[in-house]
């Protein structure tokens, strides 16, 4: 299969960081398709020659595993070509058409790894040089507008001269193997759906913590915040792929559509539901991995008086049959105590104990995202050691599925399986646009709230799980954060 892949924003970040090594690792798989073509697109004056070094040294800075050598790169490098771009200029876009009918191909992706402001542009100039064919497909990176007016902009302005079958929004928590495994773990085993209910499961967490603070993207940052960069997309996805019920088949829009029935069904907020299940923090100065750093407020870019959130922990609940009345916790935040993603689900005790469980404890199915990836039970069992072999008291056994140990070199990464599936035109793994736009309806008043609440966010040390009041709010139902057990 001929393809062109072209990449707008070719010499930025996400490019070389998230996307090349990821390509490089599908070529080293040999799932790349045969006969491809990855043009990037910059205002940067450089030849085919000089982008491949640019390349090639920014390679140096990937993940020692996902690094060729030197005659891997050598390889890899001949696919790579370079078009000098202004985006913002029409006369620009005739040298990419030129580039492209150089040869014919089976597909063309655009990927617009670019600030948002540019999609509409990019979309309607590509457009007016004929190169929205049939077989040309479009990759919107995240955020796609910052509220629900300028996401729908965004969709309009693309859906006027690409059909929706064209189009693929990105969110790589989508691609992650764990994500995929939590699928498969519902859906292709009998084991644990007739559990997957109100009857049996007391609350669900996600939590999505990282140790980094902003770094260099404190001016990106002032923009987004942590509703939008995390809870918007990644955790309402995550959210739907727990909730949401058996599709039909495996088809794209078969799973889209439980999906969106899921957001659909999220309970509205109310001013006291604003008040009391939403917890939005900053973090100040404190310590991570035993050394200093500073607070958000000091970081580069970022304004001295910002109320922006780097941390948000929230309840909801979805109004539908099967989770009735079973509260959904999300936390995410900057600057916390560890890196790690997870979902855990908390089952209901026993309805009529004979035995002695630990106290506080019940069983649990944690799905591991990062940095571990993976699925642990929780469970309990009658110790058999002397002291406690004539009692009823039970102990806590666990049961650990290590899925990087169990198939290795076989995994996939997120931003790989995601660009495999633009070059085949498989759309499971993307965001359709009415769910994009119900996400942001169910958010929007949240960000109306904050812009209203002169307080602003609470603080929290850097290297800590977040505000107490993200404690509290949780401890109002009568459970706890996960670490707090």
């Amino acid at each position: 299969m001929a393809f062109d892949l072209v990449f707008f924003g070719g010499t930025g970040d996400l490019v070389w960081r998230k996307l090349m090594p990821a390509l490089f690792q599908a070529y080293r798989h040999d799932t790349l398709p045969d006969n491809g073509r990855i043009i990037g697109v910059g205002r940067d004056d450089l030849t085919d020659e000089q982008y491949r070094q640019l390349i090639q040294t920014r390679f140096e800075q990937v993940d020692g595993a996902k690094r060729p050598n030197s005659e891997e790169f050598a390889r890899f490098a001949q696919l790579l070509c370079y078009v000098r771009m202004d985006l913002s200029q029409p006369a620009a876009y005739a040298a990419l058409a030129a580039r492209l009918a150089e040869r014919e191909t089976d597909h063309v992706v655009m990927y617009l790894s670019t600030a948002p402001s540019l999609f509409t542009t990019v979309c309607e100039q590509l457009a007016a040089c004929g190169l929205n064919t049939p077989k040309t497909r479009i990759v919107l990176e995240k955020p796609l507008g910052h509220d629900l007016a300028s996401n729908r902009a965004i969709n309009k302005a693309v859906g006027q001269v690409f059909k929706e079958e064209q189009i693929f929004r990105i969110d790589h928590y989508l691609g992650k193997p764990s994500v995929q495994n939590l699928f498969a773990m519902r859906f292709g085993n009998a084991l644990f759906e007739p559990l997957w209910r109100r009857e049996h499961i007391a609350n669900i967490q996600i939590t999505m913590a990282e140790e980094l603070g902003v770094e260099k993207r404190g001016g990106f940052y002032e923009t987004t915040g942590a509703l939008r960069d995390m809870v918007q997309n990644h955790a309402l996805q995550l959210l739907c792929a727990i909730a949401m019920e058996p599709p039909i088949n495996a088809h794209a829009d078969a799973i889209r559509d439980e999906k969106l029935k899921v957001l659909r069904s999220l309970k509205r907020w109310t001013p006291e539901t604003l008040t009391q299940h939403v917890v939005r923090g900053q973090y100040a100065a404190g310590n991570v991995d035993g050394k200093a750093v500073p607070g958000y407020l000091d970081e580069a870019g970022v304004n001295p008086q910002s109320h922006t959130e780097t941390f948000v922990a929230l309840r909801t609940e979805i109004a539908n049959w099967r989770w009735a009345g079973v509260p959904f916790y999300i936390r995410t935040g900057k600057r916390m105590a560890s890196r790690e993603a997870h979902i855990e689900i908390n089952f209901r005790s026993t309805p009529h104990d004979i035995f002695k469980n630990p106290a506080g404890q019940s069983n649990t199915l944690v799905i591991h995202l990062q940095p571990k990836d993976g699925l642990e039970l929780h469970l309990f069992a009658q110790g058999q050691s002397k002291r406690n072999a004539h009692t009823n008291m039970l102990s806590p056994v666990h049961l650990d599925l290590d899925f990087d140990k169990r198939f290795g070199s076989q995994r996939v990464g997120a931003y790989e399986r995601l660009l495999l599936d633009v070059l085949d035109g498989r759309l499971n793994l993307f965001v359709r646009s009415d769910e994009q736009e119900e996400a942001w309806r169910w958010v929007e008043p949240i960000l109306e709230h904050w812009s209203a609440d002169t307080q602003g966010p609470r603080p929290y040390a850097a290297g800590t799980w977040g505000p107490s009041a993200a404690s509290a709010m949780i401890a109002r139902d009568g459970f706890c954060w996960s670490e707090e057990t």
